[in-house]
């Protein structure tokens, strides 16, 4: 009787408590009012210190501020030794870039993707994979290799190369 008695409890002790927890993290109506009736002042000084802690603002310039733009997919290569696939390194890469080119930017990616994959290929053939693959100058001939790519395809509207992560899986 007790272990079919057991699950129906803790079924509704659980119920119970996401209802309580659901009470106590949902805003009042009294924070909601007061949201309201803010001064637009305050946005706007709350907007440019977003700004200003984001790198963004609304003036563009060699040395100022820059957008991030991610590649969708990440970067599987493969290692070759002796004929075989030893490991496999996926990275995530993503640009730094001026503000604005975003559009243009998703335009020609699967082009990109393809001229960074090559430049990937590359790399793993020369044993740019191989033993202490981050170090870091490993990486930054990697980043310039990249880059080069980058800037041909988009220009000097990119200022940047950036490895989010990679990892190696032997096999």
């Amino acid at each position: 009787m007790m272990k079919k008695l057991l699950p129906v409890l803790f079924l509704i002790a659980g119920l119970g408590a996401g209802a309580v927890a659901g009470l106590f993290l949902t805003p009042g109506s009294a924070d909601t009012e007061a949201d309201a009736k803010a001064p637009e002042r305050h946005s706007e000084e709350t907007t440019d210190k977003a700004n200003k802690t984001s790198g963004h603002s609304e003036t563009s310039g060699k040395a100022g501020p820059y957008e991030y733009l991610k590649l969708t997919k990440q970067f599987v290569v493969p290692v070759v030794e002796k004929n075989e696939i030893s490991a496999l390194v996926t990275m995530s890469l993503s640009l730094e870039t001026r503000p604005g080119i975003s559009e243009e930017f998703y335009e020609i990616e699967p082009k990109l993707r393809d001229g960074f994959l090559q430049v990937l290929f590359d790399h793993a053939n020369i044993g740019g994979f191989d033993g202490e693959f981050t170090q870091s100058d490993n990486l930054e001939v990697l980043r310039k290799s990249l880059l080069e790519v980058a800037r041909k395809d988009l220009g000097d509207d990119v200022s940047r190369v950036l490895i989010m992560s990679v990892s190696r899986q032997d096999t």
